[in-house]
Formats: structure tokens, sequence, C-alpha cells
């Protein structure tokens, strides 16, 4: 009878592929316990079979944040010198923000913003001067793409590969990350990799933990961690929606008023950072922002109710809001989404008019449906339909990409990343 191997059993597997593969290897470090652990396992993997040999890691700082999370990577960074070679990152890139409907992203380490920092810059710190592919139209996740290759040439190594701690358990967007067979190739047959190009890749081999192990591992090892955690646990946050993350994002609105208990005196120094945060902190839980069940008001369809919610907004966000509801239309119209057939019973039992394409050219047993956009509708499957309804709570979340309506990046977006992506790897392999 075989034995299964274990989750640290399977990881020690992973990191021995890696490692054996690849001439560089670089873990992206956030502070947050799920990083922590990989890193961890790194340090104590080399230490064991590769003495001498470095690891990177590429921490970027996003200037605000809790002070207990600054404290955790600074000692973890500082206890590990003799293993690890620091890329701790102060860049002004371009970073989402839901706390207002004026400004749909903050820059950190923005330096005509000095004055209003909510702390010193870190010494030894890399700065945008540092970065010849910088440019300030960069997201962070642009940074992040276009970190590997510079890296590589930085290192002048013939391969790499960047670690990273997603767990499938988080979300449907990490499952996805990891199981979506569209536009990856992988390291020989290992899913939990992903090819960029035939010199680096990147890793994920916490893909399969649970939260319970993750805990586990540091209680076995010992290992140090974030104590933001055990002010989660004291405040009563559950354990699943422990994160650490920028706070500003969607995700995090509805914890951001927890600064105000936890860290007074950082929550104090946001107010002034960036637009809408008391708001944000005071009503991210309510209605207001529209969390929990919004009802549209009397006199109105949620059709109208979104124009009159547009008409309140500056021009420029506007536009931005009608320019992703036109692309949505028209997706929905020519191309159609894919549906369960469940879901289609119910359009059907609600009277919805829909037709029903061909084949889908997603790997998915769904059928493509279009359909014009709809007032409401009350299925389970709400999320997964066209109604102005979801548009209207996009536009009260503040939420400026249309990421509760699906949305990715933009095909303009996309491109841009890679001209300039492909213009840095030319060279760095001296075309």
């Amino acid at each position: 009878m075989i034995r299964q191997l274990n989750v640290y059993e399977a990881v020690q597997r992973r990191l021995k592929v890696v490692f054996d593969t690849f001439e560089y290897v670089y873990v992206s470090f956030s502070g947050g316990k799920d990083s922590g652990v990989l890193l961890n396992m790194c340090i104590d993997y080399l230490r064991r079979n590769a003495p001498g040999r470095k690891l990177g890691v590429m921490h970027m700082d996003y200037e605000v944040q809790y002070r207990d999370t600054t404290d955790y990577v600074a000692r973890t960074l500082a206890a590990n010198r003799d293993v690890l070679e620091v890329y701790h990152c102060c860049v002004p890139f371009k970073v989402p923000t839901c706390t207002s409907m004026y400004q749909p992203y903050w820059r950190p380490w923005e330096k005509d913003k000095r004055d209003l920092w909510v702390r010193p810059m870190p010494e030894g710190c890399l700065t945008e001067a540092d970065f010849g592919f910088y440019t300030p139209e960069l997201w962070d996740y642009d940074f992040q793409y276009l970190f590997m290759p510079w890296l590589m040439r930085r290192k002048g190594c013939a391969n790499i590969c960047a670690l990273v701690g997603i767990r499938t358990q988080e979300s449907y967007n990490r499952w996805r990350t990891i199981h979506s067979t569209k536009n990856y190739n992988h390291l020989y047959h290992y899913r939990w990799t992903h090819k960029y190009d035939n010199h680096s890749y990147s890793a994920y081999p916490l893909y399969d933990w649970r939260i319970s192990d993750i805990w586990t591992a540091y209680g076995r090892f010992g290992w140090d961690y974030n104590r933001l955690y055990d002010l989660y646990h004291q405040a009563g946050v559950p354990l699943g929606s422990q994160r650490v993350a920028s706070p500003f994002i969607s995700q995090a609105l509805p914890s951001l008023a927890l600064y105000r208990a936890i860290d007074p005196d950082m929550w104090g120094r946001m107010l002034g950072r960036v637009n809408g945060v008391n708001f944000a902190g005071i009503y991210g839980k309510t209605t207001a922002m529209g969390w929990k069940s919004i009802k549209c008001p009397p006199g109105f369809s949620w059709k109208k109710y979104m124009y009159f919610l547009l008409d309140t907004l500056p021009e420029h966000v506007r536009r931005n809001y009608l320019r992703k509801l036109d692309v949505s239309i028209k997706f929905w119209r020519e191309r159609g989404g894919c549906l369960a057939d469940e879901t289609i019973e119910r359009l059907r039992q609600a009277g919805v008019e829909f037709t029903i394409g061909g084949q889908s050219a997603y790997h998915t047993p769904k059928k493509p449906v279009r359909m014009e956009y709809i007032d409401d509708i009350d299925i389970p499957e709400f999320k997964e339909i066209p109604t102005y309804k979801r548009m209207c709570i996009c536009i009260m979340k503040n939420d400026h990409a249309c990421k509760y309506m699906g949305f990715a990046l933009t095909k303009q977006e996309k491109e841009k990343r890679d001209r300039v992506l492909e213009k840095y790897k030319s060279l760095q392999h001296g075309r």
C-alpha cells in the first residue's frame, strides 16, 4: 500500500523540483500568513539541502499597513540575512482604491505627497529610479509582472522562478489561477506552475494547503508570525477573513475600520492620505457602499437608478463606468456568457429572453447564453447574470474596475503591459 504524502511532504518535493530546475528563485513576501509559511519553508529547505545558496525575497511595500506587519517583515528579513537577498520595493505604482468615487487609484510613496506619507521610507529600499521599466502608468500588478525579467537581467541568470504563497481555498479567483488551462503552459506536468516564457516561471507550492495547515506549520516549527493575527482573533475576525492586504481594495473595506481600534495612530495618518477613508471606514459594511441587501429607491428601476448614480459622479469616472457597461452589453449580445443548465432553466422560468449559442470556446460544460441586460433577477446565480442592479452595486462600492461584474484587464491594458514586457525582454536578452 502506497502511503499518501501529507501537505508538508508534498511541498518539500515541489521545492526540490523548483530549486533543482531554476538557477535563481525568489519568494513574493507580503508579510501575511501564507507567504510567511512559504518563505520559512524555503529557508529551511536551503539550509538543509543547499547551504550557501541564496534565496531572493521580493517585498512590495504599500506604505499603508499595520505596524505589526511592518515589524514582522523587518524581523523576518533581519533574522535570515545569511540566506536572503532582499528586494524591498517602495514604488509609486497605481493601486486600486474603492474608498472614493473620485479617486480610482492612489500611489504609495508618491514623491509629491511626501508630507502625507504615513511612515518614513525604509532604509536600503528600491525606488522607482532602480527599475528601468517603471512608468507612471504602471499598476501594482504590472510591476509584479515586470519585476521577474528585471531581476533575471540583474542576476544574469539563465532562468528564474517566482514562488507565490496563494492557496486555492481562499477564493474562486485563486482556484482559477491554479487550475485554469487557458493561456498557461506548465513546467513539465506540474499544474502548480505557470510559464511566462522559456526562461521564467511562477510556482504555487502551497496551492492545496488549508488554513489549518498554515497555522499547524507555525505551531509545529515555532516560526515567527505576524502578531496582527492575534489582534484579528481578539477582535472576533473569522480565520478565513484575516488577511494582510492593501486596506483600500474592495475586499478590505468591510474591515477597514479595524485600523481605528488596532492601530489608531496609523488610522489617523490614513485619513489624510487617501480620499474617502473615513466614510468607507464608517459605512464599509452597509448598504451605503453596496454591501448587504441594497434596495432600489421608490419610483426607480435599477436602470434608471444606475444613470442617477452616474450623474452624481465626476465626468471621467462616469465615462469609465459607461465604457465598461458598453463592453459588457456587447459581450452578452454577441458572444454570451457561459451558464450551467440549471441557471439556464431558472432564466427560462423567470421569463427572460435569451438564445443559446453553439459550443463554447472555453473548457467548460456550460453553454454560451446571449441576452440583453435585465433590470434584476432573484436567483442564486445573480452574480452571473447581466443586470443593471449589479452595475449599481459596482458604482456604490466605488469598484472602478468593475471586478464585481467579473471584469479583468481590458484589451488595451493587456496590450500596454505586453508592450512594456516585450521591450524589457529584448533588453534582457540583448536583442
